[in-house]
This record gives structure tokens, C-alpha cells and sequence, in this order.
């Protein structure tokens, strides 16, 4: 029997909960903010190129991820499932939004089971290195996107 696996990475952001949320859900902007090299829109989902439903393929030197969109809750949640891509099944990825501190709290959860047995704790190790960069790359990249009110010289 294989042991799922775990991985709970958390950052802040100084921006609001919109702002991150704009950016999770816009594939082209991962390669800014994260160690991902590319994007690329393999199909379209429902009601909106990157709805509920849509493929997304992201590219990191040899690496390629096909995954799907499957829980959108605006300013709040996106969760994707990996496709194809890593030795891996059941892979399910919620990244939570929370207002927190005049700003917000990113959570960024995820869950497989490795294919072998006996490599999960590889996966789990490199995974968690990847994924603290990107929340920790989106935090402060969103934080750089908050728009403040124009001030006024009346």
C-alpha cells in the first residue's frame, strides 16, 4: 500500500485576496512570479479560456505538468489536479486565500501518492521545495500588483 503524501506551505501577501486570486488564475503569469519557465492553454474551460475545467500545461526545463482546473472560488480558492507529467496519482492541489492582516494568507495544500513504492518522500522533499518558491513567489508578486487609490491634488 502506498502512503499519500502531504505537503502544507503558507506565506502572506500585503495584497488583497482579489489581487493573488488574479494571479493564480492567469497561467501566463506563473512563469513571473514562480520557477515555472512556461505556459501554455491546452483547452478551455467552461464559461472562460481558464474556467472550471481547463487544461493547462506549464513547462519547467525538462519538466512538463498537464493539469485541471477543478475548484474555482474567486478571491478564495483554486484547485487543480495533475494530468500528467510526474510519476505521481491522485494529485490535488488546493491553494486557499484568506483575508488576514490587511492583506492575505496564501495556503497552498497538496496531496498524491507516488507510483513506486518507496519514492514518496523523494517526491514529497522536491515538491515542497518547488511549491514553498511559488507561494512564496506569488505572495510577493502580488503584493507588488496592489493598487492603491491615486492621490489627489485638489
Amino acid at each position: 500500500m502506498r502512503k499519500k503524501q502531504e505537503i502544507d506551505e503558507r506565506a502572506w501577501s500585503a495584497a488583497d485576496p482579489g489581487v493573488v486570486y488574479g494571479l493564480l488564475a492567469k497561467g501566463a503569469t506563473w512563469p513571473v512570479w514562480s520557477p515555472i519557465g512556461s505556459f501554455e492553454l491546452q483547452q478551455e474551460g467552461e464559461g472562460e479560456p481558464e474556467g472550471l475545467n481547463a487544461v493547462r500545461v506549464f513547462r519547467t526545463g525538462r519538466s512538463t505538468s498537464i493539469e485541471r482546473l477543478v475548484e474555482l472560488r474567486p478571491g478564495r480558492r483554486l484547485s487543480y489536479t495533475l494530468l500528467e507529467g510526474l510519476p505521481l496519482q491522485g494529485y490535488r492541489a488546493d491553494v486557499d486565500l484568506e483575508p488576514s492582516d490587511g492583506g492575505t494568507s496564501i495556503r497552498w495544500h497538496s496531496t498524491f501518492e507516488a507510483k513506486r513504492r518507496g519514492t514518496g518522500w523523494f517526491y514529497r522533499r522536491v515538491l515542497a521545495n518547488f511549491i514553498r518558491r511559488c507561494v512564496t513567489g506569488l505572495a510577493a508578486h502580488a503584493a507588488t500588483m496592489q493598487q492603491t487609490p491615486a492621490s489627489r491634488t485638489d
